[in-house]
């Protein structure tokens, strides 16, 4: 399956939607290119919708990173919701969970951008 991503702007976040897999690293360049494009304007707040996710490996992990990263550097956040059982292994692994807000759904991520 091939790694696809969609952008919605919800006013107060991105929803970051990802599906398929993400397993080399060039498959990402437009995703975050628009992600770079996005936090030069403003801070943004992401929330990353992995419910279609099937699969990453580390380049999938360093996305991730990115996107939070930027996020940050521009004054915004990422949150991370509906993990796919496999991937939220791989966070525990890594101990992403503890670099990222992880939560169950895109309301409970939006809720850290209602201030």
């Amino acid at each position: 399956m091939e790694f696809g991503y969609n952008i919605t702007d919800k006013s107060k976040y991105m929803l970051v939607s990802l599906k398929g897999n993400l397993i080399e690293k060039n498959q990402a360049n437009d995703l975050m290119e628009d992600i770079t494009t996005m936090t030069e304007k403003d801070g943004s707040n992401f929330v990353i919708d992995l419910a279609n996710f099937k699969y990453m490996n580390s380049t999938g992990l360093n996305v991730l990173l990115g996107i939070l990263s930027k996020a940050r550097k521009s004054g915004g956040e990422a949150v991370i919701c509906a993990v796919p059982d496999k991937i939220k292994t791989l966070l525990v692994i890594t101990k992403l969970v503890n670099v990222f807000s992880v939560v169950d759904n895109e309301e409970l991520a939006a809720a850290a951008f209602q201030n």
